[in-house]
């Protein structure tokens, strides 16, 4: 496993996704580990390079004893940065994660591009703090991961027990008491808030309409203090990147990329390479040679629109999107665009139990006989497939 060392502590780190792209760097709360961007890790490397890290005391970060401080934390997520190689790069931090962002954006700020600060706040009870780390270091973490998913999240959430649920819930039973009391002292006696005008990047404050842990004022407080800071709040409480994906993603990434100037010739570029990502390039060389002065323009068209913008949307993932089409194309009985998807979908390395799985569901919702025909002619490509790979 990658570690970098910084200070008394060994930082584990990972790097995911293409190393042209731009560097994103994730900060996770107190009580969670890397995996707490978990649910938003595939979309987000649509975009990114992203670099994630245990905090110091968690995870397979090391945990020394003691208290810790911001400046640590600080020093960590720099150490990281320059083991990932990354000389500048974006910066999100959700609770902790923030506080060490705004710690960072006050003396690192030479390398950072923008700065996203998800559910933190600039200054908490100390007295709260204390209290916490007496309860952690007397009876252990399991006296206070019922209080603390309660703060993460909204009671629908918890109720729920949905697989992301129980993944943030057993990492906090696995963080060292060591490691989170070390933490909690960097909460404790954080000092940011008089500081948070020389903070001189462009920031975005995410809050949560429901979070009792930093409620959205304390992140419009942190606003008011940055020059030029936006806010925006989401529906969900402490942990919004569990609780609502789709919209964090669809926030961060909004701030996180320039707005292209597109042309209709960079649309249809765009468009047409990835229609040959999508279908195959075979596939979609023989279509263009086969465009005729007749079919030109509508080539044109669906190429600038259904792969220009629909196909591009990091929203779904890849195979998602390919599921929705097959069960559009099965209902509505469009098999000769049924089969293009199908055979599209196992060039890609799709394997054959996704489409079953899609056509057995179909058949409940669309019917028998649309599902028994797609299941013959899918059948016959996933033959065709096999024989083909068999020769190779």
């Amino acid at each position: 496993m990658p570690h970098v060392v910084s200070g008394d502590a060994r930082i584990y780190w990972r790097s995911d996704g293409d190393e042209n792209l731009p560097a994103l760097v994730l900060g996770n709360s107190i009580g969670t580990d890397f995996s707490v961007w978990d649910d938003v890790l595939p979309r987000l490397m649509r975009h990114f390079r992203v670099i994630r890290y245990d905090a110091r005391g968690h995870g397979a970060s090391d945990a020394p004893a003691g208290d810790y401080t911001l400046e640590q934390l600080g020093a960590d997520l720099d150490a990281v940065a320059t083991a990932a190689g990354a000389e500048t790069f974006d910066y999100a931090g959700v609770s902790l994660g923030g506080m060490v962002g705004m710690w960072y954006g006050i003396n690192k700020p030479g390398r950072l591009r923008r700065l996203v600060l998800c559910n933190t706040s600039c200054q908490m009870d100390p007295q709260a703090w204390q209290t916490r780390i007496d309860t952690v270091r007397a009876n252990g973490m399991a006296s206070i991961v019922d209080m603390a998913m309660g703060r993460f999240f909204t009671p629908e959430y918890v109720q729920r027990n949905s697989i992301a649920f129980q993944r943030v819930r057993n990492t906090f039973l696995q963080v060292s008491a060591v490691g989170y009391t070390g933490c909690c002292a960097a909460i404790r006696d954080m000092d940011v808030a008089d500081s948070l005008h020389r903070i001189g990047v462009p920031t975005l404050v995410l809050t949560g309409a429901r979070d009792v842990s930093t409620p959205p004022a304390a992140g419009e407080l942190i606003a008011s203090r940055i020059p030029g800071a936006g806010t925006q709040m989401l529906p969900a409480a402490h942990i919004a990147a569990s609780e609502v994906p789709l919209q964090f993603c669809d926030t961060l990434i909004a701030f996180l990329t320039e707005p292209p100037v597109v042309t209709e010739q960079d649309r249809y570029d765009y468009g047409m390479a990835r229609r040959r990502q999508v279908l195959g390039a075979d596939y979609v060389d023989a279509r263009t040679a086969a465009v005729t002065p007749f079919t030109q323009r509508f080539q044109a068209f669906i190429t600038r629109y259904a792969w220009g913008e629909v196909w591009t949307s990091s929203r779904f993932e890849d195979t998602t999107r390919r599921i929705a089409v097959l069960s559009m194309m099965l209902a509505l009985g469009r098999w000769e665009e049924f089969e293009l998807h199908v055979g599209a979908a196992l060039r890609a390395g799709i394997e054959p139990a996704v489409i079953e799985e899609t056509l057995v569901q179909a058949a409940i919702y669309c019917g028998v006989p649309s599902a028994n025909t797609g299941f013959q002619l899918a059948g016959k490509l996933i033959e065709k497939h096999r024989a083909q790979a068999n020769q190779s």
